[in-house]
């Protein structure tokens, strides 16, 4: 009797050893996870509620921003006033043409906040993970010579020149893979866009930025109203 008590411990230890490693080689899932839509309402009208105008974003940019810098190289002087974004977990910098990834701090963060509160919306909503895409940032008055060679309705005078302003895409994101390799059901731009003017609506009213609607352009034209 007392030699089957000794080797109960044995069996235990065998039990709990072969019990892990079922646990270690359960299969993972990679079925197609697909989207569960829900709470999805947008805004009434993206023009009437993105309606800020151009002297609204420049008052407040000539307030907080940088003086407008003549080329690329004066804008890496600055690097004790400007901060330097690049693509991250919260957003991707699109490959820029004419305009350089530079913001005033003030206008980083909230960047970082667009690209934060759009990735839990979508998780509340039931939709799979998908990046904003930064399209425009800092324009020197280099680029703004040349964009206006292109486009003709390019501002002269733009709040892109102080650091302050940047524009999100609502045609393009970036969708998330899944760590696991597992494949992710697509999510439409039409429905991102609606969760994207959620996000946007609310940081409006609550006075952090001013916004314009770009149809042409397809972004939002963002511009910071917090200082620093």
């Amino acid at each position: 009797m007392q030699q089957v008590y000794s080797k109960l411990p044995l069996l235990f230890l065998a039990i709990i050893i072969t019990s892990t490693s079922l646990a270690g080689c359960k299969k993972k899932d990679m079925s197609l996870k697909l989207n569960e839509p829900r709470n999805i309402k947008g805004v009434i009208s993206y023009r009437r509620t993105f309606g800020d105008l151009n002297e609204a974003h420049l008052n407040v940019a000539q307030a907080i921003g940088i003086a407008p810098i003549a080329s690329r190289k004066d804008a890496e002087s600055m690097k004790e006033k400007l901060h330097h974004i690049e693509t991250n977990d919260l957003y991707k910098v699109d490959s820029l043409t004419h305009s350089i990834p530079y913001l005033i701090p003030s206008a980083a963060q909230l960047l970082d906040t667009i690209g934060s509160n759009f990735l839990d919306s979508l998780t509340a909503k039931g939709l799979n993970p998908n990046k904003v895409i930064v399209t425009s940032v800092l324009r020197t008055q280099d680029d703004v010579k040349r964009l206006r060679r292109r486009n003709g309705n390019a501002s002269a005078n733009s709040a892109h020149f102080y650091g302050t302003t940047f524009d999100v895409s609502w045609k393009r994101f970036q969708t998330i893979e899944d760590e696991d390799g597992r494949p992710l059901q697509d999510v439409s731009a039409d429905t991102l866009k609606l969760v994207l003017s959620e996000v946007l609506r609310d940081l409006r009213k609550a006075e952090k930025c001013y916004i314009k609607y770009e149809l042409k352009q397809g972004c939002f034209h963002i511009t910071t109203r917090g200082k620093g």
